[in-house]
């Protein structure tokens, strides 16, 4: 099963191929270049460091959210189109687990978090349970600065993954003593644990419909929430009156 994945849900662009639990190849990058600049461009590069045709393709894996609005649409639509037209099988793989999936530590509790904008963060917390990725408290929209206070009550250690983490916190956040963040080459998402994750889905008999399937957002974009401040009547929707 050769499958392609995807993930553009931060500023890092990563695509990645690989075969039967193999990593065949994998490029990524964080640079300043747009996704809409670099994903079909990294697709067609990643492609031939495998020496792998489109055509051999049997699936394909997208990180599908939460993460950065526009990184998130720019990959699913890259995904559905290339599901489409090669008739394969499509599947969206959770961006914070295969944020967790990098790290396969047992005994630590693995918080991941993606900037959400305004000093917040999408987090969830994983840990590892006989060689099994298991979710400890699932993803939420919270403070970073309330994150990591609250990782000072955790029993046991505490390692940091995400952009956040990149972006907000290292350099910028004295950490409580049990907490440390992840290094720098792990720190930000792969899209070859996004292929490792989409296998085990696959092999499994789990597809998204290529129609129906979205980005994880959890939360409104900026732009959705300064229209209704300024439109607040057409914002407002209106129950209909039950007749007796």
């Amino acid at each position: 099963m050769s499958i392609l994945a995807i993930d553009t849900a931060t500023q890092v662009s990563s695509v990645a191929v690989a075969d039967e639990g193999r990593l065949l190849a994998e490029l990524t990058m964080q640079g300043k270049l747009t996704h809409s600049e670099t994903l079909l461009p990294h697709i067609e590069q990643v492609l031939k460091m495998a020496a792998a045709a489109k055509e051999d393709l049997t699936g394909i894996a997208i990180s599908n959210g939460p993460g950065s609005f526009t990184g998130l649409r720019i990959g699913l639509a890259a995904a559905k189109a290339m599901s489409y037209v090669l008739n394969i099988p499509l599947v969206g793989v959770s961006t914070l687990q295969a944020l967790a999936y990098q790290l396969p530590v047992p005994g630590v509790r693995l918080m991941c978090l993606l900037d959400a904008q305004k000093g917040n963060a999408y987090v969830e917390s994983y840990r590892w349970e006989n060689s099994s990725l298991q979710v400890v408290e699932p993803v939420k929209v919270a403070k970073i600065s309330e994150i990591v206070a609250d990782c000072a009550h955790i029993g046991g250690q505490v390692i940091l993954l995400g952009d956040a983490v990149q972006k907000k916190i290292v350099g910028k956040m004295e950490l409580p003593a049990n907490v440390s963040t992840a290094m720098p080459h792990i720190v930000m998402p792969r899209a070859a644990c996004v292929a490792m994750l989409g296998q085990a889905k696959l092999l499994a008999g789990e597809t998204d419909n290529v129609m129906d399937l979205e980005p994880v957002y959890i939360r409104r974009s900026e732009a959705e929430v300064l229209w209704e401040k300024r439109h607040p009547e057409a914002a407002k929707v209106t129950k209909p009156t039950e007749e007796m």
